[in-house]
């Protein structure tokens, strides 16, 4: 299994109603893209965030479904404007120890696959993580 987790800050002024749309974006993705086994969206307590999502996924099959999902995009489109910072990271129990690699090359995949997202991603204040795309060296 594979725990893709994403926590997150909004920046200030933003909208309660287009906070609220991102939120329930990130529900539709647990509830609509059929490889999430599971799924929580809420507050982000104890931590640097306030807020975070989890996914449960079962393996790298059902993860590239999750990430090229529409509803997927959606929330990248309404939601990643919002952000003041953004983490992303995996938890697995699986025991390849490439695993890591393996994820980090879906979401190259990705990126090279839509300069829209990408631009997206670039414009973020902060991001680090499993999703994260790889800055060129200077």
């Amino acid at each position: 299994m594979i725990y893709h987790g994403n926590r997150f800050t909004i920046k200030d002024g933003v909208a309660p109603e287009a906070l609220e749309a991102a939120l329930e974006s990130l529900r539709n993705q647990g509830r609509v893209i059929p490889s999430v086994k599971s799924f929580l969206v809420g507050p982000d307590f104890g931590g640097e965030f306030e807020w975070g999502a989890m996914f449960v996924i079962e393996d790298l099959d059902g993860y590239w479904e999750y990430l090229m999902h529409p509803a997927h995009a959606n929330t990248d489109t309404i939601g990643l404007p919002l952000l003041a910072r953004f983490d992303s990271f995996d938890i697995t129990d699986d025991p390849d120890p490439r695993m890591g690699e393996k994820i980090a090359e879906l979401h190259r995949r990705r990126y090279a696959g839509n300069a829209d997202l990408t631009k997206l991603v670039a414009d973020l204040p902060a991001y680090n993580g499993s999703s994260a795309p790889t800055k060129p060296a200077n």
